[in-house]
Order: C-alpha cells, then sequence, then structure tokens
C-alpha cells in the first residue's frame, strides 16, 4: 500500500508562510524542526493528521546557492505548482478568508459541474483552489 505523506510547496520565507496558512487559510502548524540551517516545517488541515504540507524555502543545506536563487525566481512569478483543498462549504470560507485579510484571490466561488471551486494565491504566488466537491448520486446496485 502507498499513502501520500507530505507535500512541499516552496515559499520564499517561512515565517511569513507559517502565518499565512495559520492564521489566514486555517491550517494548523504540525511540525517545526530546526537541523543547522535547515528548517523542517509543516502544516496539516485541523483533524486530519494523514497529509503535511512541507513549507520549504529554497537555499543550503538542500540546494546550492545558485539554484536557490533560480527557485526564488520561479516561486515570484507563481511557477511552482500548488494545492488543492477540499471543503464542505466554499462560500463560507470565502467570506472567513475576506475577514481574515486574504486579498490575492484568482478566483470567486464559481459552481461547476464538479462542484463549487474558488482560487486564491498565497504571498509568494503559488495557486491554491479550494473546492467543494458536488454531491453525486450513487446508483442503487442490486
Amino acid at each position: 500500500m502507498i499513502k501520500l505523506n507530505v507535500a512541499s510547496v516552496m515559499v520564499l520565507n517561512q515565517e511569513e508562510a507559517l502565518d499565512f496558512y495559520v492564521n489566514k487559510l486555517g491550517l494548523e502548524k504540525e511540525q517545526d524542526i530546526h537541523q543547522g540551517l535547515f528548517r523542517w516545517l509543516t502544516v496539516r488541515a485541523p483533524g486530519d493528521p494523514g497529509i503535511e504540507i512541507f513549507l520549504q524555502e529554497p537555499g543550503p543545506p538542500v540546494q546550492d546557492e545558485a539554484t536557490a536563487a533560480q527557485l526564488r525566481e520561479l516561486i515570484s512569478k507563481g511557477a511552482m505548482g500548488g494545492l488543492v483543498i477540499q471543503t464542505d462549504d466554499v462560500r463560507g470560507l470565502y467570506e472567513i478568508l475576506r475577514a481574515r485579510g486574504v486579498a490575492d484571490f484568482t478566483q470567486e466561488p464559481t459552481e461547476h459541474f464538479y462542484g463549487i471551486d474558488m482560487g486564491i494565491r498565497d504571498p509568494f504566488g503559488n495557486a491554491i483552489r479550494i473546492l467543494q466537491p458536488a454531491k453525486v448520486a450513487h446508483a442503487a446496485t442490486a
């Protein structure tokens, strides 16, 4: 059996990322381990110990400075991928995020055949989609 444990999001500043992901988005800090120059900092959805998000800042000892500089440039352009987070109330979460000062919405809550979703960016340009899946009626089986 294979199970996803940790996903990484590249950020320019771990403290700023922690503030955004915890105080704005509503995730919880899970691990904060310092090992010399390296900091293992993760957050997770409240009450869901299954998957952690590593808030990874480029630099030594993982990357040399030239590589870290290239990664910082890509992060600033929003070119490092993103996350999809699921909720049971996108519209309610939209109002909460606005009240918490989140301003970089790329899409307000919009209905689609698969559910309702919205888009935001973290302070570094990483895309975050927030999805409320459509309720799917299951066919009866005999």
